[in-house]
């Protein structure tokens, strides 16, 4: 069998020929640097004591200019990338300027700054007694002038890819700022932060100009390799080209070093957008090999403290929420009605919305989100994607002083009361989305919050997972004694955990009731859908409902007149015909199916009309086949006026 080659793309020849100019234009200086090296006397040139002390120089300065980007690049990066604050753009001016500037014109300002005779040198010199013209401290303060802007812009960019989530998630299970910046932005950032460590090492080993312009070129003191250079250049032209190839070597071996990290993403790897792999066939419920089984998972015990919830909530999302301890809200609505920027209210991590919110007896509205006492775990989990399972579910609890052994004792718990406890030495990286879904369960259900926010926790998993989890989680709200919230869009999930049902629309609360109430008589054309009826909003009438093409249904029991209502049609209730029906059904309306598809044992006929909106009818195969529907079947849907139930919005 013949086998296929790759399809070659073929660059313009337009744009091949300049590149390869710019290829031979960079690399023929080096080329000039190996042909003209004298390699017999490559040793004896490199091994003069002159040769030696620059060069134990030249390290000496380097570092400690790695050593103070670090110190003050660091947190100027994270200031860059993270703070908004007036004059921003004229900071990162700043910091690119030595980038740009002349390296001799830089030296001139340092002397000016820092000279005996600058703007802050006689204070350095009255104060400290320290001159650092013609000084080796004057060779670091320049090395490092012209090259921390390389691990600030490399560190900034870094931190403007890492998803604010693992940041936010971390602060919502307790951590201060510092401790998070420490633990998780730093260890996630590190690619980033190794590529622009090592190219600030490599430009300040390099650096010339402000060097010898501000401390001047003294042998032991401030002569580095690029000053002796320039001095061997005048007299050993052989000698300067035997310590050019040393720099050349030391340069290149940076940068190969670094080979593949310019674009590296914080915590990179072959992941989906969530941090984890691919889903695939959720293992979690068999142990791996040579595990040892965990017993079932036991309800934990009930929680001494109690919190109720208040929380005022305005802006985008506007709403008043009170809960009782130990209730656990659904809140349903279409993408874009607020629910997340609820959550994030709450949290106090969005300028959409402000909460006021009051847990138990305490007011936690000034609070930062670290000391607030609520846990978030976000749709995508935002494991921490350096920390093992176990390390991530223990997180919560380090944050709040729990020894380290303790810690992990506890979340090895919880990670088994959800199935995934002999994964707890995977990495994110190593686990399917479902199982990477309840690590993140397990730690925010670890920190022991007073609020618990969830958003869309159980998404990720399949089926059988998911009931099981879903089981677990319901044991554990049992016992709580905050008040937990759970954005979901999946209706088992909403009545089966839930006390209440918290519909949003448009950011306001449109009902808040009951599951049976809700799923009874839904008030939101969504909500009725994701329950499998059919909605159909309009204005009341003495009859029924008038819809806004202009058609009517005509309903058993009326509202009043003139209201804003929904007219709930349950599947089951709609039935077809191939012919216009002479029964009892006072709703009628001529269609054409347009799709079907098998719910278990029941078909869903969607049929659409020009005299009324799209109804889905559930009806059984056999009756499909007999009325011999396929798409662009003409039919006629009927309803009775009793199974039309008029909801006000």
């Amino acid at each position: 069998m013949k086998r296929l080659r790759p399809h070659r793309r073929h660059a313009p020849a337009a744009l091949a020929l300049p590149a390869l100019l710019a290829v031979a234009f960079l690399l023929l200086p080096l080329l000039g640097i190996l042909t003209r090296t004298s390699w017999g006397e490559l040793g004896a040139h490199l091994g003069t004591e002159q040769s030696l002390q620059a060069l134990r120089l030249s390290f000496v300065v380097s570092f400690w200019a790695l050593g103070l980007s670090l110190l003050l690049g660091v947190p100027l990066a994270w200031l860059l990338a993270r703070v908004p604050f007036p004059g921003k753009a004229l900071v990162r001016s700043l910091v690119l300027l030595p980038m740009v500037l002349p390296p001799t014109v830089g030296g001139v300002a340092l002397l000016l700054a820092f000279g005996r005779r600058g703007v802050l040198g006689p204070w350095l010199e009255d104060w400290f007694g320290l001159t650092l013209p013609f000084h080796t401290s004057g060779a670091v303060v320049a090395a490092t002038f012209v090259a921390m802007p390389f691990l600030v812009i490399s560190l900034e960019g870094a931190l403007a890819g890492l998803n604010k989530r693992y940041e936010e998630t971390a602060a919502s299970l307790g951590a201060s700022p510092f401790r998070v910046f420490r633990t998780v932005t730093l260890p996630m950032v590190a690619p980033g932060l190794a590529a622009g460590a090592a190219l600030t090492w490599a430009r300040a080993l390099g650096e010339f100009g402000a060097t010898i312009t501000f401390a001047g070129n003294l042998p032991g003191t401030t002569q580095t390799l690029p000053l002796q250079v320039y001095l061997l250049l005048q007299d050993q032209p052989e000698a300067a080209t035997s310590v050019s190839l040393l720099l050349l070597a030391i340069a290149m071996a940076v940068l190969v070093a670094l080979r593949g990290r310019w674009t590296a993403t914080p915590g990179g790897g072959a992941r989906t957008a969530g941090g984890t792999l691919p889903d695939r066939h959720d293992d979690a419920t068999a142990p791996l090999p040579g595990t040892v089984t965990a017993p079932g998972p036991k309800a934990p015990p009930a929680d001494a403290h109690r919190w109720a919830l208040h929380a005022e909530v305005t802006g985008f999302t506007d709403l008043v929420l009170d809960a009782a301890p130990g209730t656990t809200i659904a809140v349903v609505g279409p993408n874009g009605a607020g629910k997340t920027t609820l959550l994030r209210a709450l949290l106090a991590l969005t300028d959409r919305a402000h909460a006021r919110l009051r847990l138990g007896d305490t007011d936690v509205t000034d609070l930062p989100p670290h000391r607030r006492g609520v846990a978030w775990v976000p749709q995508d989990g935002a494991l921490f994607p350096h920390l093992s399972a176990l390390a991530n579910t223990a997180y919560g609890l380090r944050t709040h002083g729990v020894p380290r052994a303790e810690a992990r004792a506890a979340a090895q718990r919880w990670l088994d009361r959800l199935g995934v406890g002999h994964l707890s030495q995977r990495r994110p990286a190593q686990l399917s989305g479902g199982q990477a879904q309840r690590v993140a369960l397990a730690r925010a259900l670890a920190a022991r919050p007073r609020l618990l926010l969830l958003d869309e926790p159980l998404a990720a998993l399949d089926q059988t997972t998911r009931a099981h989890v879903r089981h677990t989680l319901r044991r554990h709200l049992d016992g709580f004694g905050g008040v937990c919230l759970i954005v979901t869009h999946d209706p088992v999930e909403a009545v089966s955990l839930a006390d209440r049902v918290l519909v949003l629309e448009d950011g306001r609360a449109l009902q808040d009731a009951a599951p049976a109430e809700v799923t009874r008589h839904p008030r939101s054309p969504w909500v009725a859908r994701m329950l499998g009826r059919n909605a159909w909003p309009g204005t009341a009438t003495p009859d029924g409902l008038a819809l806004p093409d202009g058609s009517a249904v005509v309903a058993a029991e009326p509202v009043a007149a003139g209201a804003d209502a929904l007219a709930i049609i349950p599947p089951e209730a709609v039935s077809l015909h191939r012919e216009r029906p002479t029964g009892s059904a006072r709703n009628t309306w001529p269609g054409t199916v347009r799709e079907i598809t098998a719910v278990g044992s029941r078909m869903r006929v969607l049929v659409t009309s020009d005299q009324a909106p799209d109804l889905v009818a559930e009806i059984t195969p056999a009756a499909a086949a007999d009325l011999g529907l396929a798409d662009g079947t003409p039919v006629f849907t009927s309803v009775k006026a009793t199974e039309v139930t008029l909801v006000t919005r």
